[in-house]
């Protein structure tokens, strides 16, 4: 699914149109919310939208267990693996497991760390936890009740934030703000933080922290495709945002193609950008998560091996300050 334009602009018409709608689902997904889940035996921490589209999540799971690594904890991720055939729980094998089976994040979690799937979250948190995980972080999966959360925290967009303020389908948010804010022990603002301000605000207002952190492509990554002229596709939740990472690092992408997050190229499609990158004399580049979805041969063969990835981190601010509030909530979790 593509995000309509007119939930990131002021409230029109077809918002309005919607309201009754929203209302409806905002009520239920705020009781949700507030429904007691399951505790694990070890620690679980979680990393969540409070929008639909992308915020950093993923980076940010991933910075979440490395920090957490380094500090002796042994991280276990744990995602639903959406758009996956496996429903779990099961740990990800790269040698075995492709975007068909588990998903694409999945498999770039389970690069860093050892990764489950699992649609059901408590039989997953259990699995981790039979593999040798000491604490277990969930990629997504905030406004799901079921597994009681030890940290849980909301990942905002700096540019877009909340866009309009609305609840799906006549805005982005996935549940009430307030309702989102009752159960997150910090907010995580992603990129330049002044279109965030009032999530920030609110944030603080309830006595929840709040961090901030900027997504950095790979040095190596950049430095590859230093003097290219490149065509980048991505197939993500705001694919506007990679193109503004290649921009911000001089990197000259004349053409740029965007597609619905998650989205399964064809070979059709595989075959268009491969014919317009020749056409131009352009290198194709695309994010991880796209690249782990080119999968099989032919065209779509073709289009992996010859199309190049950037690789980003998601680097905080003040990392040592969310070192230390991260650890706090596991070390007295009882």
């Amino acid at each position: 699914m593509r995000a309509p334009s007119f939930w990131w602009q002021e409230p029109g018409l077809e918002a309005a149109l919607l309201t009754p709608l929203a209302a409806l689902y905002g009520m239920v997904a705020a009781r949700r919310l507030q429904r007691r889940g399951e505790r694990a035996d070890i620690p679980v921490v979680c990393v969540g939208n409070a929008t639909l589209g992308g915020a950093g999540k993923t980076p940010m799971a991933l910075t979440t267990a490395r920090l957490l690594a380094a500090r002796g904890e042994r991280p276990m991720f744990l995602t639903r693996g959406y758009g996956g055939r496996l429903p779990g729980p099961i740990q990800v094998d790269l040698a075995a497991h492709n975007a068909a089976d588990v998903g694409d994040e999945p498999l770039l979690l389970a690069r860093a760390h050892p990764a489950i799937v699992a649609r059901d979250r408590v039989a997953g948190a259990r699995a981790a936890q039979a593999a040798g995980a000491s604490v277990v972080v969930m990629d997504d999966g905030f406004q799901n009740p079921s597994l009681t959360k030890d940290v849980a925290m909301l990942m905002v967009d700096g540019r877009r934030a909340i866009g309009n303020g609305r609840v799906c389908p006549a805005g982005p948010l996935r549940a009430p703000l307030a309702a989102q804010l009752a159960r997150a022990h910090a907010v995580v603002v992603v990129g330049d933080a002044g279109g965030a301000s009032g999530v920030a605000d609110a944030a603080a207002a309830a006595g929840i922290p709040i961090y901030y952190g900027r997504l950095r492509p790979d040095g190596r990554a950049i430095a590859a495709l230093a003097g290219r002229r490149v065509l980048a596709f991505a197939g993500v939740a705001d694919p506007d945002k990679f193109f503004r990472t290649l921009a911000e690092a001089g990197v000259e992408a004349p053409l740029r193609r965007g597609f619905p997050d998650h989205h399964r190229y064809t070979e059709a499609e595989a075959s268009r950008l491969l014919a317009e990158a020749d056409l131009r004399e352009l290198t194709p580049v695309t994010t991880e998560k796209d690249m782990v979805r080119l999968d099989g041969s032919g065209a779509l063969g073709e289009l992996r091996a010859r199309a190049l990835s950037l690789p980003v981190i998601l680097a905080l601010d003040d990392q040592e300050s969310f070192a230390t509030f991260l650890l706090g909530r596991i070390k007295g979790r009882a």
